[in-house]
């Protein structure tokens, strides 16, 4: 039996107010549409997976290419009932698709199985998946022959509801299951005799049970997971409830989480267990922290990992950046892209990292920065240090090998080599290599002249009158 999954994303969303197309709005870092298209993809391959896209069509197939589905194109948006019949080719073979939304990021996969095989059990030509709510206005109601029944009688709008019909709180989440055969045996019969002149999927389970069809309705367990965004504000709704969901699934595998509700975690991110989290943190993109770590509050991580036991002080943001075990961050250290601090490394308050490898137990404690530079284990960078690499034109590499002991504010200008075990003096301006064991030196010797201020003080007052004169 060949299942494919079909996902609408083809509509505006014009009530968004925004240029971009609504399904790659984001929420828990990641766009609407790649939620909807990863949650399927645990129930079929990616090759029986059918986006279909209208409203910029090619930015939507640009950023969701890397997840390799299919694409269906609704050159015209004339209704969801016509984008199911802009499919037909494409799912042509198949004996039944699932019908998703692209704007529905919080629907688990868990629940699209539970409809698949519960569509299956009832041999049903089509199952629509429902939601109670609280307050159902505004959605289509489902009406069941009878109340404990799973058999469908049809789908009334909101406007077309009678007095009675509006208690029911049970309503329509716009996802379903149908037999391919049926749907498209009668798929031609929906009309656009409607307020807004478009083919609307749901008349299809009118016409199904009109045609002797078994048309069925299954509960969710949760009606969050069905949940749409219509405007920014819906959408950020959408955003905290699902990283409030992330935060509770890593507390309840044993993170420790400080003020759950202040953090932003991305659905991507890994915890390890005893690791501690300090209120507003942000982790985010493809991150993974290892156990025993502490992330001090205020501090932000995308796409990087840190080993464990990794102690990050308030304050510092890392990107694109590995940091073995052991290792101490800031307070307001920067982790440019490519850096890679070795274990029990310190790294501290506004030092900045780019391209940099750091071995193991070495430190830049204070106010400095390396980027594009090799430095090896228990090497010491005083305060105030900076890797010159770049001339203009061209970035090159500083190689600082084991052991050295570079003093504070001094310049170390690429490329250049400073050898195992020497010694830079504070204040100097490298510029050459340095053989191991050396002191280097590069500065100009202090000059003193006694008694310079006094004998210019009263020239400098009698310059400072005369400009205030003139």
């Amino acid at each position: 039996m060949r299942i494919a999954v079909v996902i609408m994303a083809a509509g505006k969303g014009t009530r968004l107010k925004s240029k971009r197309a609504k399904v790659l709005h984001q929420i828990g870092g990641k766009a609407l549409l790649e939620h909807v298209i990863c949650a399927a993809r645990q129930i079929v391959p990616a090759h029986d997976i059918f986006v279909i896209v209208g409203h910029q069509a090619g930015a939507v197939q640009s950023e969701m290419a890397h997840l390799n589905v299919n694409f269906i194109t609704q050159a015209e948006q004339r209704g969801t009932g016509h984008a199911i019949q802009c499919a037909r080719q494409a799912v042509h073979g198949y004996d039944h698709i699932l019908v998703l939304s692209g704007d529905v990021p919080l629907l688990q996969a868990s629940t699209i199985a539970q409809l698949r095989d519960f569509h299956l059990a009832q041999h049903a030509a089509m199952t629509i998946l429902t939601a109670a709510l609280e307050n159902p206005f505004g959605y289509g109601r489902v009406l069941r022959k009878s109340p404990h029944s799973p058999e469908v009688a049809g789908i009334v709008e909101q406007k077309a509801l009678t007095p009675e019909q509006e208690k029911l709180r049970e309503i329509n989440s716009g996802i379903y299951a149908f037999a391919t055969k049926p749907l498209y045996d009668h798929i031609n019969e929906l009309s656009t005799n409607n307020a807004h002149g478009e083919y609307y999927l749901t008349d299809m389970a009118r016409i199904l049970v009109e045609e002797g069809e078994r048309v069925v309705a299954l509960e969710a367990a949760s009606p969050t997971e069905v949940l749409g965004a219509n405007t920014l504000a819906e959408l950020a709704l959408l955003d905290a409830e699902m990283r409030l969901g992330t935060a509770r699934r890593l507390m309840t595998s044993g993170v420790t989480i400080f003020r759950p509700e202040t953090v932003v975690i991305d659905a991507e991110v890994e915890v390890v267990p005893d690791t501690i989290i300090e209120p507003f943190v942000q982790l985010l993109g493809n991150t993974h922290i290892g156990e025993g770590c502490r992330i001090r509050s205020y501090s932000v991580i995308e796409n990087s990992t840190l080993e464990s036991h990794v102690l990050v002080r308030h304050g510092c943001i890392i990107t694109d950046s590995h940091v073995r075990s052991g290792a101490l961050l800031g307070p307001y250290a920067h982790l440019r892209p490519g850096s890679e601090i070795g274990e029990e490394a310190h790294i501290g308050n506004f030092v900045e990292t780019k391209k940099v490898r750091m071995g193991k137990g070495s430190k830049a404690n204070h106010l400095s920065y390396l980027g594009d530079a090799e430095i090896g284990s228990g090497v010491n960078i005083g305060a105030g240090t900076i890797t010159c690499n770049y001339d203009g034109t061209h970035k090159h590499r500083t190689l600082i090998e084991d052991g050295v002991f570079v003093g504070s504010d001094s310049t170390l200008v690429a490329p250049i080599v400073i050898g195992k075990g020497s010694y830079i003096a504070a204040a100097s301006c490298i510029t050459e290599n340095v053989p191991e064991d050396a002191l280097a030196l590069g500065r100009a010797r202090q000059t003193t002249k006694p008694g310079w201020v006094s004998s210019h003080r009263g020239t400098n007052r009698a310059a400072k009158e005369a400009v205030k004169n003139s």
